[in-house]
């Protein structure tokens, strides 16, 4: 079986974790960096063992040579527009042209198919993605890991440790938002890499956390519950945040504006997993929501 993975964004946290879970699983690994990467992480992917190549994403016969003998395209590249439809289009280009029958695509967020169009800029940016990639003749498997746990460490309405809040919206109480490390994100990623009978969609979640679920967890870490605060209804949530995307233009520009963070907050009170896919892979495991806040 041929386990040769590419990997595009490798010197990103969530990539470079990628090819080491990946080299951890006896594959082959190549990494494309631009000419500008940084030189350190380049050599610690190197020295990790990846066979790092250098292309520029606007040439495709280079970009098609570096997918070369690939059996899996892993893309982990952030960015606005530019990066998430154009640049990842350019290496799906490539990939198809070197005949790489699978690719994951930089999909690694709540599962953006349960929100309408204008919840969240940044996953309408990944269904375009989506409706690009479902034309082409590959294989696409996109991995949804909700939110990424160190989320819950920055003081986010949903745990602010400052204040010792945590907010919800009516009716959500007890709705479970998904969150993973990228730790094991990467881990289930590597996996799911080498794995040539995976669906369309995976989902994963380290962990399922309600406020009802963190209020108690709160009590049991810090001695007394953070006080629980309703904030209203999601539909006003919504109206309020194209309201402050309206207010503020020029947040189209940048990748984590307020009002997109405001949309990421959104997005976990408007879509969750009905099933996981956790056990596809028996041997992993998974980091609790203790373990992040300890």
């Amino acid at each position: 079986m041929n386990n040769t993975i590419l990997v595009a964004g490798a010197t990103g946290n969530l990539g470079e974790k990628i090819c080491h879970r990946l080299i951890e699983r006896n594959a082959h690994v190549k990494a494309i960096v631009r000419a500008n990467s940084d030189a350190d992480k380049v050599k610690s992917l190197k020295d990790a063992g990846v066979d790092v190549i250098q292309v520029d994403f606007n040439d495709h016969q280079s970009l098609q040579s570096a997918c070369a003998g690939a059996s899996c395209v892993v893309s982990t590249l952030a960015g606005l527009r530019e990066v998430i439809v154009t640049v990842q289009s350019q290496l799906l280009d490539a990939a198809v042209s070197a005949g790489v029958p699978r690719f994951i695509p930089s999909d690694f967020c709540t599962d953006y198919t349960q929100l309408s169009k204008g919840d969240n800029r940044n996953f309408d940016l990944r269904k375009e993605f989506q409706a690009l990639i479902d034309q082409r003749p590959v294989k696409a498997t996109s991995i949804f890991n909700g939110a990424f746990s160190y989320v819950l460490q920055y003081g986010i309405p949903l745990l602010n440790t400052k204040n010792k809040t945590i907010a919800y919206y009516e009716d959500k109480l007890d709705w479970k938002v998904d969150f993973t490390t990228l730790d094991d994100t990467a881990a289930f990623t590597a996996a799911a890499a080498l794995d040539n009978d995976t669906p369309r969609y995976l989902n994963i979640a380290g962990f399922q956390v309600s406020p009802q679920d963190l209020a108690a967890l709160t009590e049991r870490l810090y001695g007394k519950a953070f006080k629980l605060v309703n904030e209203g209804s999601m539909e006003q949530f919504l109206i309020n945040n194209n309201a402050f995307r309206a207010e503020h233009p020029e947040g189209e520009n940048e990748l984590y504006p307020r009002w997109q963070q405001a949309q990421y907050l959104y997005s976990m009170f408007a879509a969750h997993h009905q099933h996981l896919d956790n056990v596809r892979y028996p041997e992993l495991s998974w980091s609790s929501v203790e373990d992040v806040l300890k």
